[in-house]
């Protein structure tokens, strides 16, 4: 950012400082600007330049003291107000980013940029409602901001209002054609929609933008693999690079019958890397079975006996009345569908729950990672990676509601993305006497997985628990597991969510 021109203290020194500035030459500014405060403490753009020096270097916590101090001399600065807040942001301390946001806006009230700055930092914070507002108010300013259509379109979605964010990403593209990132997430969402044919469109746009996109070129794998055609698939996964590639590849060899292929990779996997994908390690389960060999990828290898059921007292008994809040919100929060193509006779909803501003949910929320806790100490003698590599920081990659009615059930299948999976129950149907409907089943077996001759199904172990309302019931995300179909006119209503390692958050949005 260049300075204009001061008297103070000195003209030429101010000017040399600023030639420095302006050149790149951050660390000699950074040791001039304190000399010459040393001398003048109480002049204004010397302590300005200090802040952009150590801002440049990412300095980030003396950047954001040099503002401060700044700001006590000139404290109607809108613009360090600003460049205050990108620091703090970047130190995580994100109250008082959000403050020193405020504090711009309060000063130039058409400083839109500070709008979208806000949101994105409260977004951060799962205020959705909040950060949505501040999306629309920047926009108010200024139509013409795509970038702030395409943050609001983020938001939209997590909150579960995919129209919207279908048209917000729209409106971003209107304003940039050129802007990949909206035509990748304006297909993700429109997948989430169900309209698969316009979201392989805008993954396609993405890709004629920059073929190496890697967002993109995940997602046009993820298509293909759906629809069967995985060696196709393989070549846009590899060129993606990008998240759990590695596993969705050799998902690929294995559901198009190339063991050989499939075997030599994960060989070479469980050499040379650790055992932290739980992907891979339902792949290299399956073919442990089928081919009676050694299981040589250490996540979880005895899955079925780390599954954990238990009762949560807050939602448990007819008077619990977070449970008739999170009914009520579920039933009342307008949140849309997200098609789910293994689901029947139910409904998922989009978005995820756990960012929502309803308190039922984040009540909710803050009683599950206590669970967490409970499994890591339930389990903590494991010597596998599930234990080992356990979060330490806990963060929910998603979460959503399910809700069946009579005949409903869900397909065996596994959260590709999740480290470990869980659901608390807040509405089951009536068990039926020596009956397991509407029972959860896990199992090493499920999404048509290839079974090699002569092996046969029963060779995959499964066993089911029957939850009870109030219970919460957490398994390793490599197991498969389905609901079994029930007949009972009752709903059987659960929050379902995942939680991953911090560090290996995606950095896709979750759908």
């Amino acid at each position: 950012m260049a300075i204009l021109n001061s008297s103070q203290p000195n003209q030429q020194d101010v000017q040399a400082l600023i030639q420095r500035l302006n050149s790149g030459q951050l660390s000699h500014a950074e040791t001039l600007a304190k000399s010459l405060i040393a001398k003048h403490p109480n002049t204004f753009i010397l302590h300005h330049i200090l802040s952009l020096a150590l801002d440049g270097q990412e300095k980030f916590s003396e950047a954001v003291e040099s503002y401060q101090n700044a700001l006590k001399l000139q404290p109607n600065t809108p613009d360090l107000s600003f460049n205050c807040a990108i620091a703090l942001t970047n130190l995580n301390r994100l109250d008082e980013a959000i403050a020193m946001y405020q504090q711009a806006i309060k000063v130039k009230p058409s400083f839109f940029e500070a709008y979208g700055n806000l949101g994105t930092v409260l977004q951060r914070q799962g205020k959705l409602e909040e950060a949505i507002f501040s999306y629309k108010k920047g926009i108010s300013i200024n139509p013409q901001d795509a970038r702030a259509y395409f943050n609001l379109g983020t938001a939209l979605r997590d909150n579960g209002d995919l129209a919207e964010a279908v048209n917000s990403y729209k409106n971003a593209i209107r304003l940039f054609p050129n802007y990949t990132d909206a035509h990748n997430n304006l297909g993700e969402t429109l997948r989430d929609q169900g309209n698969m044919q316009e979201a392989v469109k805008s993954y396609q746009a993405a890709l004629a933008l920059n073929p190496d996109y890697a967002n993109a070129n995940y997602n046009m794998a993820e298509f293909l693999y759906l629809a069967k055609k995985y060696d196709e698939a393989i070549p846009y996964f590899e060129r993606s690079q990008l998240d759990d590639w590695q596993a969705r590849s050799m998902y690929c060899l294995y559901k198009a019958s190339k063991f050989d292929e499939f075997k030599t990779t994960l060989d070479a996997i469980a050499r040379t890397e650790r055992h932290t994908a739980p992907f891979i390690a339902t792949l290299s389960t399956h073919y442990s079975i089928n081919f009676n060999a050694e299981d040589p990828y250490n996540f979880c290898k005895d899955a079925l006996d780390f599954v954990y059921q238990q009762s949560i007292p807050e939602l448990t008994g007819p008077d619990s009345q977070l449970r008739k809040d999170l009914l009520l919100d579920i039933e009342n929060a307008n949140i849309e569908e997200r098609v789910q193509g293994m689901l029947y006779n139910g409904k998922q909803s989009a978005g995820n729950l756990f960012k929502r501003p309803e308190p039922s949910f984040r009540a909710l929320a803050e009683l599950i990672k206590k669970e967490f806790d409970n499994y890591k100490n339930k389990f903590a003698d494991a010597n596998c990676e599930l234990i080992l590599s356990f979060p330490n920081e806990l963060e929910f990659t998603s979460s959503w509601y399910v809700k069946m009615r009579q005949g409903g059930h869900l397909n065996p299948h596994i959260h590709e993305i999740g480290w470990i999976s869980g659901a608390v129950y807040l509405a089951m149907p009536s068990p039926q006497i020596n009956s397991n409907e509407g029972a959860f089943e896990y199992g090493t077996h499920g999404d048509d997985y290839p079974i090699v001759a002569p092996v046969k199904l029963a060779a995959f172990p499964t066993a089911h628990v029957l939850p009870k309302v109030g219970d919460i019931v957490l398994f390793p995300s490599s197991l498969f597991h389905r609901t079994i179909p029930f007949n009972s006119n009752e709903e059987r209503i659960c929050i379902a969510f995942d939680l991953k390692p911090a560090t290996q958050i995606s950095q896709r949005n979750y759908y």
